[in-house]
Parts: structure tokens; C-alpha cells; sequence
């Protein structure tokens, strides 16, 4: 879907690179995380995939299209979702969709079945101008359905939002996964990218440190122990045990029978530790 090799973008005026030699290919049907601090060059590399940015340095193919020179027909396979979403404030949402969907030759999307699926059906007729930040956000990730692209570029699609309505967003992102939509998503939110991502790049001063899966990397960088915390006594004891034996190890099965056990967890490290301790950045 996507193939990137040699990649570098510097702005007018700048006296570095914004993206400095980047490679790296992203498959059908996965959702691949760009994980980076602000300035990272996530956001200018997300304007090159779609056409936004074109006197560029290396090689860019996006399903098969010359990123230099993109036809029209490359915006009907794509949608797009941008941070800050550019959406007509004295439209409703309901007119918003069906202005955006007006712009497609091919098949789109219900509008009212978009609204429904992140919880604006009963808003459709109310002017964006009184939408809240979060009921932007949102809308402004449906437009991005609206052609039923093949490829989605998402650029920090749980900004604002509450837990409930983020979780909205996070499982349509799975569902059309499984429907076969392959997704680029930008962030800084590594919690988001651990649910979401299959594989992520960690971005700092434009370049890439590594390309691996979540769960490859925690188990990477993580321990491989697990704690228990007992009730004893009327006081909470915590023990480590190394995972390798565990189920033979005398002590560990000797603090389950005895004690009132509280929590039972291996040590996982998390994505933003592992990313810390991969680029010795921090993600503000």
C-alpha cells in the first residue's frame, strides 16, 4: 500500500531536514503507527503521503501512485483525518457529509449511518459552529469514510475525545481493519498505538529509530517477572518471581495458597517506556 524509500522533505528557509531519509513500506490491511514527540516530522510526512508536499527528496509510491504527480482518481482510494479538522461551520453535519461526499465519482457512505457510528446521529441537524472540540473531531473522522477508501491516513483520531466517544472511534478503526482498510496513523498517544497498531516507527528529528510490532517490543525491553501482591497480616506484601518456572516455584505457589492475593501482573514494560529508553526522548 505504501512504499517509502529515501525519503527527505526540508521546508523553505529550514537548515535541516523536517524528514531525513526515511524507509519503511506498510502492507494491505495493516494499521501502522508514526509515533513521534511534536516536531518530529510525523505531520509533514503524513502531508507527503497525500499529496499535500511534492518537492520532495527519494522515492514515494501510495497504491501505486507516483506521489510527484497524483491523479485524481488517487484521492477516491484514500481518506483523510487531520488533527485540526477543516469542516463548514454553518453547515450541520449532515450537510458537511453530503457537500464532502458531492466531491466523489464513486460509491460513498450513508451520511446519517456515519453520524450513528460515533454517537452524532441525534446532532445531524445542528450547525458545526456549536459543536464542541470533541464533536469535531469526530465529525471530522466520519468525512474521512465517506469514499470508502482503501487506505486511511489518521493524524491523532482520539485528540479531545472522552474515553466513551474514543472508544468509538477506536473500534471502527478496528472494523474496517477487518473489513480490509489499511490504516497510517500519526500520534503521540502511545496507548492509542498499543490498541491499535500491528506495527509502529518511532520518529525523532525526522528520522526512524526502529519499525517492530507493540507486543514485540514490551516483551523486548519489559521483564520477564511477575508480582504479587498478598494480603497478610492486615498489611499488602509484594513479591517478585522470575517467570521462567514459575509453575514449579515452591515459594510462588506457597504465597498463592497462604495469602489473600490482591493483584497478580507480569511486568510489562510500557510502549512510551520502551520508546524512552529506544530514543532517550520524551513524547512532550
Amino acid at each position: 500500500m505504501i512504499e517509502v524509500r529515501d525519503l527527505a522533505y526540508t521546508y523553505a528557509g529550514a537548515t535541516s531536514p523536517a524528514v531525513d531519509r526515511l524507509d519503511f513500506s506498510v502492507p494491505d490491511g495493516e494499521v501502522f503507527g508514526f509515533l513521534g514527540p511534536s516536531g518530529a516530522g510525523k505531520s509533514t510526512t503524513q502531508r507527503i503521503l497525500i499529496g499535500l508536499l511534492r518537492d520532495f527528496e527519494g522515492d514515494v509510491s501510495v497504491l501505486g501512485h507516483d506521489l510527484r504527480r497524483p491523479k485524481s482518481s488517487f484521492y477516491e482510494e484514500v481518506g483523510v483525518s487531520f488533527e485540526a479538522p477543516t469542516l463548514y461551520l454553518k453547515l450541520t453535519a449532515r450537510e458537511n457529509l453530503a457537500a464532502f461526499r458531492g466531491l466523489y465519482a464513486g460509491a460513498t457512505e450513508e451520511p446519517d449511518a456515519l453520524l450513528d457510528l460515533v454517537g452524532l446521529g441525534a446532532d445531524a441537524d445542528t450547525r458545526v459552529s456549536q459543536f464542541s472540540k470533541g464533536m469535531k473531531v469526530r465529525l471530522g473522522f466520519v468525512r474521512a469514510l465517506l469514499n470508502k477508501p482503501h487506505l486511511l491516513f489518521l493524524d491523532e483520531p482520539t485528540a479531545g475525545l472522552d474515553p466513551v466517544n474514543a472508544r468509538l472511534v477506536k473500534e471502527v478503526i478496528r472494523r474496517r481493519q477487518q473489513e480490509g482498510t489499511t490504516t497510517f496513523l500519526t500520534t503521540h498517544d502511545m496507548s492509542v498505538a498499543d490498541e491499535l497498531c500491528d506495527r509502529v516507527a518511532f520518529l525523532v528529528e525526522g528520522g526512524i529509530r526502529l519499525v517492530e510490532s507493540p507486543r514485540a517490543l514490551k516483551l523486548r525491553y519489559g521483564e520477564r517477572r511477575v508480582r504479587v501482591e498478598c494480603a497478610s497480616n492486615g498489611a499488602l506484601e509484594s513479591r517478585e518471581f522470575p517467570l521462567e518456572g514459575l509453575g514449579e516455584n515452591a515459594e510462588f505457589l506457597r504465597v498463592l495458597r497462604e495469602g489473600r492475593v490482591e493483584t497478580l501482573h507480569t511486568l510489562e514494560t510500557t510502549l512510551e517506556r520502551v520508546f524512552i529508553e529506544v530514543t532517550g526522548r520524551s513524547l512532550t
